[in-house]
């Protein structure tokens, strides 16, 4: 299995005079954009921590799902949530020939945790011998920061503010998330029992 992002979240889209404020930097004089790279690198940063221990994107873009055969042909589950809509499934031949699945064959069922494409009717199509399926599909909260729940929104504040203050500290403190972190993202955490299932 291989995760791809398509679509990087846009500068625009991130909340980066926030942080600034969060962080009480100074406003109104001439090199006042200065820090604005930092900021928004640290905001990437957080942002990256955060979704990859949650399972969840943040901010709304694009990936690509590939997988050499299908973990349970009744129902895929996707890596990656809230998934809002699935754009494609294209089955690939051992040379590399593309057939689009006619979307009357899937749906996408939504979960807060692990959203699945399955089959409508019987089962997904088998994959192609030596081949794969590709599966492009959205996943966010929204397009914009404002649709960042406000515990998760937190959560990276306080993460970047981290990685802003001890930007010089490189190898000097512990890993693993502040606990103030640890405990905004608890909920949104994706528990796995009995192994996963077919998830």
């Amino acid at each position: 299995m291989m995760l791809i992002e398509l679509t990087p979240v846009p500068g625009a889209a991130l909340p980066v005079q926030a942080l600034k404020d969060h962080l009480r930097l100074g406003t109104g004089f001439a090199d006042g954009a200065m820090q604005d790279g930092l900021v928004e690198s640290c905001l990437r940063a957080a942002m990256a921590a955060i979704e990859g221990r949650i399972g969840k994107a943040l901010i709304s873009r694009n990936f690509k799902l590939v997988l050499e055969t299908w973990r349970d042909a009744a129902g895929q589950a996707l890596p990656v949530a809230p998934v809002t809509v699935v754009n494609s499934v294209t089955l690939l031949d051992a040379q590399g020939a593309g057939t689009v699945l006619a979307a009357a064959r899937y749906r996408l069922v939504q979960d807060r945790h692990r959203p699945k494409l399955v089959a409508v009717g019987t089962l997904l199509p088998a994959v192609p011998v030596d081949g794969q399926v590709e599966v492009l599909f959205e996943a966010g909260f929204g397009a914009a920061w404002a649709a960042v729940p406000a515990d998760l929104a937190q959560a990276v504040f306080l993460l970047a503010a981290e990685f802003y203050e001890h930007r010089h500290e490189a190898g000097a403190r512990e890993g693993g998330l502040p606990m103030a972190v640890q405990m905004l993202i608890e909920r949104w955490r994706n528990v796995r029992v009995l192994g996963g299932g077919a998830a």
